[in-house]
């Protein structure tokens, strides 16, 4: 069983590495990213409320979050463990959290911090560009598309999503800086975390967690 969070800055690669350990440990990759995009996609009150924030590159309220992350860990899938990613993103949050946690007898066995310095995230992000139809990901100049704008995969429209804009990118930064890197501190006082350079090759920051985490 492995009940993980990982944590680090947008555009760090935490859902490369998360679906990683989500597939080797057999454990489901729960990033509220994907929830709320998805409830964005289907024109839900809750993904309606969340894109006027996620626009804005700023994050969606504490409690908001709160309650679709401890619903989804209700779910059998997540008897084995899970792997959070995007979550917690706040002090108030992790405290939500770690109240929930001991409240179901559970605890978490490791937190993975992958960090990126921002001069190297800014170029990855603004260049990163998703399929509308299949949600398959590109990169304009290290991962480019054969035809410009049509996905490789199923022919459908490859567009910037509007939270990749370099203006809400930086915006994004700023609000990580604020409110997320202070959890770096909060889990390094209860020694739970691992911190990694995520500057090296995918497979390789992989093989680091797998050191830190087991076979």
């Amino acid at each position: 069983m492995k009940r993980l969070v990982l944590l680090g800055p947008p555009g760090a690669g935490k859902g490369t590495q998360a679906a990683k350990i989500s597939a080797k440990y057999e454990i489901p990759h729960i990033s509220t990213g994907d929830i709320f995009r998805k409830n964005i996609k289907e024109g839900t009150p809750l993904g309606k409320k969340a894109k006027e924030y996620m626009d804005r590159g700023e994050l969606v309220p504490d409690d908001l979050v709160i309650d679709r992350v401890e619903d989804r860990l209700t779910w059998d899938d997540c008897v084995n463990g899970f792997m959070l990613d995007g979550f917690p993103r706040t002090i108030y949050q992790a405290d939500a959290f770690k109240a929930w946690l001991a409240e179901n007898d559970s605890c978490l066995d490791a937190v993975l911090n992958i960090s990126v310095p921002e001069e190297i995230l800014l170029p990855r992000m603004i260049g990163r560009r998703v399929c509308r139809s299949c949600g398959a990901t590109y990169h304009v100049t290290n991962m480019p598309t054969k035809v410009e704008g049509v996905c490789d995969k199923c022919g459908g429209e490859v567009y910037q999503r509007d939270d990749d804009k370099e203006g809400t990118v930086l915006n994004r930064f700023k609000v990580y800086d604020a409110q997320t890197a202070p959890l770096i501190d909060y889990y390094e006082k209860d020694g739970s975390i691992r911190n990694i350079d995520g500057t090296a090759d995918p497979n390789e920051v992989f093989d680091v967690i797998v050191d830190i985490l087991g076979a």
